[in-house]
């Protein structure tokens, strides 16, 4: 992030510190937003930022932390500047800290220009609709919960579960079909681990993708004020490369649960009335500015496309984080503890997940024209193999019919072998899949499929 070098004004008036807060009175002419550096009592300077303004008292949120500073000798010097980050095609192949400062042991990145990491509002009357394909390599995503250019999509996961190494391979096997050279990933950890940290680094480093990609990693132990910057210095690079480089960006963005802890932290020290389980009334607009960043502009090539991983306490999808997430985005993919537990790898439980734009991004010219009936299929067939597995606890396979018995086997097998796979699939390779496993059904319960679908492609496996 770039810090202006011409400081205008300096508040020798600290009146109050709390957590990463600090409060100056007769801050006359702060603006919120505004870059600020705090000069410690040691002389070492601290970035920050103007949270809030309250006549003449302002809140300043102190990026590294409030420990060693006190009230008599901290001075605040204002930039009369928005926190902006330098952003072009330089940030490509690079892995920046969760400030925007390199990681990776290269220089600074050359900067095309500077940008405001809080984005500009974007006009509604300029969004085009989503209609574009982008092909994860994940059979239970392509297939049945299809990804956009410009969609926000979440992936609800559990504590535990593989959600980092879903979020890794779905970076590194994304593509755009016939416009690769132009596909980009912009990658934001918020609060994790330094394994966690290790293993994105080795799996990017090694996956040959690196020279499209954009790395913000943001550690546990970094101040958790960070955590706040993070996905908006990741979105702020995303937006130069999709409107203003004319690439189709796909910004992954993990864990925002992480993220609303530390804006739960915020709130609390700055004496805020909590809302549902503590956390501040405002995380839903505070979130929507975050997942509303995403999208395709009236006359501009490129997209700008989000998958944001949230961890759900307790497995709880009620819970305020996916509950709020869930209505801002368009849809939702949900990973299962009962799957990860049987081997299932990646285990998405296609029966609660959901792409709402998925209709207007399938189909002929787009995946393939039998995408719609044979997705309908699977659900309609997995979902009847879901509840005999519920009948055959009660009374035993024994007592299940012959075509009951074939639900049972396709259940199990779509588990199997189209859902759990570990290498990547063409959208060609997943709808074949499905087809494959239609084979255990008879003809007569093909109910989604038209009978000339059917016959075509019976003739064509002939």
């Amino acid at each position: 992030m770039r810090h202006p070098p011409l400081y205008v004004v300096e508040l020798p008036t600290v009146s109050g510190l709390a957590g990463p807060l600090l409060f100056v009175d007769r801050a006359t002419g702060a603006a919120v937003g505004e870059v600020v550096e705090v000069v410690a009592p040691d002389g070492t300077l601290r970035p920050g930022q103007v949270l809030e303004i309250d006549g003449e008292r302002a809140v300043i949120e102190v990026f590294t932390g409030t420990r060693g500073l006190d009230l008599a000798s901290t001075v605040v010097r204002l930039s009369g500047e928005p926190a902006r980050l330098g952003v072009g095609t330089g940030l490509l192949g690079r892995i920046l800290d969760g400030s925007g400062r390199p990681v990776d042991g290269g220089p600074p990145p050359m900067p095309e220009t500077f940008a405001d990491v809080h984005g500009a509002p974007i006009n509604p009357a300029a969004r085009l609709h989503p209609t574009e394909f982008i092909e994860t390599g994940v059979s239970a995503i392509d297939g049945l919960n299809t990804l956009l250019r410009g969609q926000k999509l979440p992936i609800f996961s559990g504590f535990g579960l593989p959600s980092d190494e879903l979020a890794a391979r779905i970076a590194i096997d994304a593509r755009v079909p016939g416009e690769d050279e132009g596909f980009a990933v912009v990658f934001a950890a918020m609060g994790i681990t330094h394994r966690q940290a290790a293993f994105y680094r080795r799996v990017f480093s090694e996956s040959g993708r690196m020279h499209r990609t954009t790395v913000f990693l943001n550690l546990a132990d970094d101040a958790g004020i960070e955590r706040l910057l993070t996905p908006r210095l990741a979105l702020t690079a995303a937006e130069h490369l999709a409107f203003e480089r004319d690439l189709h960006v796909l910004v992954i963005l993990t864990d925002m649960t992480n993220y609303c802890e530390a804006l739960r932290e915020v709130a609390t020290a700055r004496e805020e009335v909590p809302g549902r389980r503590g956390y501040p009334g405002y995380m839903y607009t505070d979130l929507a500015s975050v997942y509303e960043r995403a999208g395709r502009l009236t006359g501009k090539v490129g997209s700008l496309t989000q998958l944001v991983i949230v961890s759900m306490p307790d497995d709880d999808i009620t819970h305020p984080i996916p509950d709020l997430s869930g209505y801002i985005t368009e849809g939702q993919i949900v990973l299962s503890r009962d799957l990860h537990r049987r081997g299932i790898d990646p285990p998405i439980d296609v029966l609660p997940s959901l792409s709402r734009l998925m209709n207007a991004g399938i189909g002929k010219g787009r995946t393939r024209d039998d995408h719609r009936q044979v997705a309908d299929q699977l659900y309609a067939a997995y979902a009847r193999g879901r509840d005999l597995r519920r009948m055959v606890a009660i009374i035993g396979e024994a007592g299940l019919g012959e075509i009951d018995r074939s639900y049972l086997a396709f259940a199990d097998l779509f588990e199997q072998r189209f859902v759990s796979h570990s290498t990547r699939r063409s959208i060609d390779e997943t709808l074949d899949t499905a087809w494959g496993l239609f084979d255990l059904l008879p003809a007569a319960e093909l109910k989604k499929l038209s009978p000339d679908l059917v016959a075509v492609r019976g003739a064509a496996d002939r």
